[in-house]
């Protein structure tokens, strides 16, 4: 695997991509100086990209000419083609796979100014099953959806999306106390399961779809229902394993050092 990596490294673009991931953490720009100290780089490597990136206006220099910032280009090109979208695109596969083989529903849920939004939904392939209304909002602190959107957070940005929680109809209020201890045993665990909040007999098995920083940027949910008749179907424990399966593969794997 190492091997096909180098056979296709492009140096000059991890540098330029480099500068960029690192100035998407600058809240105030860098100056050159720091942009070679930050990746370890020789002046003249980081300067000439620095100026290419200026050029192709991917980046700004301020006024005084001493620092650089991201400019607005990559958002613009991002907002081409909508990210909810591209996210949606990549886990219909992976969710209508989840569904034929563990004979049980799915949706797909992200964060949206404070409460969760259901972005995606595939039905499962039997004649019973629950199934999440697309767009609906759910409760930030009542859903295995939320708590796993939640639990794979920096603290920084845990503390903002439960500033800006908003109560759902019905929500079950949690104390900080029980919102911490529970997203602990998440983080713990790599998922939540629990019985549903809202409805009776059904138990949600969700896990959270990383970003390259490890961060969760949507959530994998099953409301899994158990049969009681004579059908075999698949056990909870084999759902889980579909599950975790689908969200692996949705999820990006931490960028290798240049």
């Amino acid at each position: 695997m190492e091997e096909e990596l180098d056979r296709y490294r492009a140096p000059a673009l991890d540098k330029g991509l480099d500068i960029l991931e690192l100035l998407s953490e600058q809240e105030h720009g860098l100056t050159r100086g720091d942009i070679v100290k930050a990746l370890g780089r020789k002046p003249n490597e980081i300067y000439r990209m620095v100026e290419r990136l200026v050029a192709r206006q991917y980046l700004t220099r301020s006024v005084g000419g001493d620092r650089y910032s991201l400019s607005l280009k990559l958002f613009s090109l991002a907002h081409r083609y909508p990210p909810v979208n591209r996210l949606i695109a990549e886990a219909l596969p992976h969710m209508h796979t989840f569904a034929k083989t563990a004979e049980q529903s799915c949706h797909l849920a992200v964060y949206d100014e404070g409460s969760v939004v259901i972005v995606a939904q595939v039905d499962g392939p039997g004649v019973w099953g629950l199934s999440i209304r697309l767009g609906s909002r759910v409760s930030l602190l009542n859903t295995g959806s939320g708590h796993v959107l939640l639990a794979f957070q920096n603290e920084q940005q845990r503390a903002r999306m439960l500033s800006e929680h908003r109560e759902v109809e019905g929500e079950i209020p949690m104390t900080a106390e029980a919102i911490n201890r529970t997203l602990a045993t998440v983080t713990e665990l790599g998922h939540e399961e629990m019985d549903s909040l809202q409805t009776a007999g059904v138990f949600n098995v969700s896990f959270p779809i990383l970003g390259s920083d490890g961060h969760a940027i949507a959530a994998l949910t099953t409301p899994y229902l158990r049969r009681l008749d004579q059908r075999s179907a698949p056990s909870l424990h084999e759902v889980r394993s579909c599950l975790q399966r689908a969200a692996t593969a949705l999820s990006m794997t931490p960028p290798s050092p240049t």
